[in-house]
């Protein structure tokens, strides 16, 4: 499932809230230095749904705030993910 993102990198808190219908907002901690900001959105999606860090691709985006990630669920996990984050 691909899902848009606009990234607020250096954040003091994670987060994640909806933009509208198909994007959502993601706060990081990472700075938006030497990818590890792209680094801490990886492992987080592939924590939170346990799966390989090479199964969460960022597909644009990738030196920019707005980015498209792939990440191998279906829209039902994704919307129980949602729901259970209280987004």
């Amino acid at each position: 499932m691909r899902i848009s993102f606009k990234i607020i990198a250096g954040s003091k808190v994670f987060a994640i809230s909806k933009l509208d219908e198909h994007s959502y907002r993601l706060k990081i901690k990472s700075p938006p230095i030497d990818g590890k900001a792209n680094k801490e959105i990886v492992e987080y999606f592939s924590k939170a749904f346990k799966i390989a860090k090479s199964n969460v691709k960022i597909i644009s985006g990738l030196y920019s705030k707005n980015k498209i990630i792939d990440i191998p669920i279906d829209e039902k996990t994704w919307d129980n993910f949602i729901q259970v984050n209280n987004v």
